[in-house]
């Protein structure tokens, strides 16, 4: 049996992990009830000194204000942000895995030096490659497109990395011999069989682009002049520098903050169980 001397240590150990748990959940959770708070308080409130009090909501007013300012600017914000994200995400996805797939079933000449190459990217900061883009979509005249924000995240090395150790850990290669034996071409073989497997692998280089492209902030800053084409968070920056001037818009940053938090909440609840599944890739052979 345990004796008390012994369990003391175990105890303290456990408190104080529990200790290290509580401060880190409070340092997340009060900016998020911050905002929640602040972006349903009326401009009164939200200047005082009671923003996390339970008085003055506003929310709906909050709301209305926010999509009637700058002629309701901020809802085709919102929709620029879905299709970069959201389409771009997807088609990102879909070609990181199969470059992922490529690199992990097939031999060709040079294929470990070429995916050394993808490692390297890996590592380069994006926004290095911020003047390198530019100076391609202005060459190409693409400045100040959509094209000029979206073609660029299409393509992400470590989506690729990511989708080479999903091929390895989903997609059998017995499975893939046995429908070519059937007659099945090399692309048929990828859509009707592997790409089935690959599912959740998928979900999860999806969920990463997601989330990287929707806080994308630096690109579009350097490729776009034109406020229509503003994504949600290029937009709101325009509008809290214009507030040092304008107090007015305040009240529509913190409310569009809390807005723009809600797709990526949404994404990581409905595709979670995907992408925990996803994680686990490759861990037990």
């Amino acid at each position: 049996m345990s004796t008390p001397t012994a369990l003391r240590p175990r105890l303290l150990g456990r408190a104080a992990v529990n200790v290290v748990v509580g401060v880190s959940v409070l340092y997340t959770l009060l900016p998020a009830l911050w905002l929640v708070l602040a972006a349903s308080k009326n401009a009164d409130a939200l200047f005082g000194s009671d923003v996390l009090s339970l008085r003055d909501f506003s929310p709906l007013e909050n709301l209305r204000d926010l999509f009637a300012m700058d002629k309701g600017i901020y809802g085709r914000w919102y929709v620029n942000s879905l299709v970069y994200a959201v389409g771009g995400a997807a088609l990102s996805a879909l070609v990181s895995v199969a470059c992922g797939y490529a690199f992990d079933k097939f031999r060709f000449r040079h294929k470990e030096k070429l995916f050394g190459l993808v490692l390297a990217a890996v590592m380069v900061p994006q926004t290095v490659l911020a003047l390198p883009l530019y100076l391609m979509a202005s060459g190409t005249g693409l400045v100040n497109t959509f094209w000029a924000v979206f073609i660029p995240v299409l393509f992400n090395p470590f989506g690729v990395y990511l989708g080479r150790i999903f091929s390895e850990g989903y997609v059998p290669g017995e499975v893939l011999e046995a429908a070519r034996m059937d007659g099945a071409g090399e692309l048929a073989t990828y859509f009707r069989v592997a790409l089935r497997m690959l599912g959740p692998g998928v979900v999860t280089v999806f969920l990463f682009q997601l989330t990287a492209i929707w806080n994308n902030f630096f690109l579009p800053m350097v490729m776009l002049s034109n406020q229509r084409l503003y994504p949600v968070s290029l937009g709101l920056y325009s509008w809290n520098s214009s507030a040092t001037v304008s107090p007015e818009y305040y009240p529509a940053v913190i409310t569009g903050s809390l807005l723009a938090v809600l797709p990526l909440i949404v994404a990581f609840v409905l595709l979670q169980r995907f992408w925990r599944s996803g994680l686990t890739a490759g861990a037990v052979k």
